[in-house]
């Protein structure tokens, strides 16, 4: 199993580490729920070391990344990131990922941890004769999070040459931090908060570590575990690959339209005529559910409606955001509106669950 750079000082926090994606994790360094609403209220710190880094470089490189991702790669703006997925021919993702647009002709990707070795395989598969570079960047770097409403103020101080509340949504900068030159700044996140991500060599990650929480103890910063992390992204209807999306679950019924183009200067891209068709007679949609009773949606229970099985849950949590239990579920359309009453069965029980709009928390970021 792998460990992160900064592994033994969650170790040493006392964090509960658990397996995730071929790497060892923590999951929480105190009560889950704890967790959540120190990043609503104040500055949470993540460990994100886990996910897959990959620079491609050189004359195909942009054409390449057109091919594999949904995302119209050729209108990103250098500096901005876009959310894409990696689809088979059948429109089925084997990824969902980030583009980030470093040059004309350079193309870095941020992928899901379990899913690294795959997608490299894929790429390198696809890119047979082409003139480029692929480098797996994910054991020689870190990458850290900072997320929540008081993130800037807690991360500026360490920060040289730029100013954080001027990095847009969704862009990025090279910045000095910590008195790194050239680290990798973004702004997208996963909680529904205001946030950054911090990429640098894999060696200074504890110390950088430290150092954050160090610069941000006045506005409450503190590590967070992986569980807290999947609360948010799910209070932010944010989906997580092998829950909303995966090999049976298509980005066009889950929601992620922004993420598919179709227009013709993209041209032809791997799984684009099969998501065509599905766009053109979707079956199903994702919806949000919340239920009041004591039992917290699971990944798959089943949601009847009547007598008849009618979809299933794919992620769940007790939101102390809401204060209730949400999930997220796959629904047929005719069910899917908001409003709409189902049931949940687990073990041969029921319990009612009202079919809400994603996503549940939205702040301006």
């Amino acid at each position: 199993m792998k460990h992160t750079p900064l592994h033994d000082l969650h170790v040493a926090a006392g964090a509960t580490m658990v397996p995730f994606g071929g790497w060892h994790m923590p999951v929480q360094y105190g009560p889950i729920l704890d967790e959540v609403r120190r990043v609503r209220a104040h500055a949470g710190l993540f460990d994100l070391s886990h996910m897959g880094r990959v620079l491609l470089d050189g004359p195909d490189a942009l054409g390449l990344t057109e091919k594999l991702v949904t995302c119209f790669v050729g209108k990103i703006p250098v500096g901005s990131i876009r959310y894409g997925c990696l689809c088979r021919e059948d429109g089925m993702p084997l990824d969902d990922l980030l583009v980030y647009r470093d040059a004309e002709s350079t193309i870095y990707l941020v992928v899901n941890a379990a899913n690294t070795e795959r997608d490299l395989a894929w790429i390198r598969e696809h890119a047979s004769g082409a003139e480029l570079t692929i480098d797996d960047q994910t054991e020689a770097t870190a990458m850290l999070a900072v997320q929540g409403p008081q993130s800037p103020e807690a991360l500026q101080p360490l920060v040289e040459g730029l100013t954080l509340t001027d990095l847009g949504y969704y862009k990025f900068a090279h910045a000095t931090v910590s008195g790194i030159p050239n680290v990798r700044v973004s702004r997208t996140g996963y909680t529904g908060e205001i946030g950054f991500e911090l990429y640098f060599p894999a060696e200074e990650g504890p110390r950088i570590w430290n150092e954050i929480l160090t610069a941000g103890k006045a506005q409450g910063i503190a590590p967070i575990g992986l569980g807290a992390r999947d609360t948010l992204r799910l209070e932010a209807g944010m989906s997580l690959y092998g829950h909303e999306i995966d090999e049976e679950h298509d980005p066009i019924q889950a929601g992620l339209e922004f993420a598919v183009s179709f227009k013709e200067e993209k041209g032809d891209w791997i799984g684009r005529a099969a998501l065509e068709r599905i766009q053109a007679n979707p079956q199903r949609a994702l919806v949000g559910i919340t239920t009041s009773g004591r039992r917290v949606p699971r990944k798959g229970y089943a949601l009847v409606h009547g007598e008849r099985v009618v979809g299933e849950v794919v992620s769940g949590a007790v939101s102390p955001t809401l204060e209730t239990n949400i999930g997220s579920a796959y629904l047929p359309l005719d069910l899917s509106q908001p409003g709409t009453e189902v049931e949940m069965e687990m073990r041969g029980k029921r319990q009612t669950c009202t079919v809400t709009e994603l996503p549940f928390y939205s702040r301006t970021r």
